[in-house]
């Protein structure tokens, strides 16, 4: 089992990158819907692709520092990211039956939406994606390898 230290680098690791590629995937929104003119869902379609693309390398090489090869880790962490998704949407739809859909409510619900991706993919990336059986490597902070 991990330390208490080494969780709360991984967490911290695993929040940088969730900012890093939101930021890229909002970028490109931006730069293709309000630049190229390409249209809000087409932007937004390239936003998560792109988002998606970051989000896999930095948590297999700056979060999780995972050797496995990225033939094998990448199917794995599609599955998680739908995942994810799925029970975001879930969340999300659960919180405005039972909350409402006023303002205050969408927020809320849209905010457990998120912590429920986040947690989820955070756990099956380390458990399950990233985790190298062997070794136990996934929990490994004591050195850092290349990107």
């Amino acid at each position: 089992m991990a330390s208490r230290s080494a969780l709360a680098g991984l967490l911290s690791r695993f929040a940088l990158a969730g900012l890093a590629n939101t930021a890229c995937g909002f970028l490109v929104i931006a730069l293709f819907d309000l630049g190229l003119g390409v249209g809000p869902h087409r932007a937004n379609a390239a936003g998560y692709f792109v988002g998606l693309v970051l989000s896999f390398y930095l948590n297999r090489r700056f979060v999780f520092r995972a050797d496995k090869p990225a033939v094998q880790a990448a199917p794995r962490f599609m599955i998680a990211a739908g995942c994810g998704f799925a029970l975001n949407q879930a969340v999300l739809a659960a919180g405005l039956f039972l909350l409402g859909t006023g303002d205050m409510a969408r927020l809320i619900a849209q905010g457990a939406g998120v912590a429920t991706y986040s947690v989820t993919v955070f756990l099956l990336c380390r458990r399950w994606v990233f985790q190298d059986s062997a070794s136990g490597a996934a929990e490994s902070t004591d050195t850092v390898r290349p990107a």
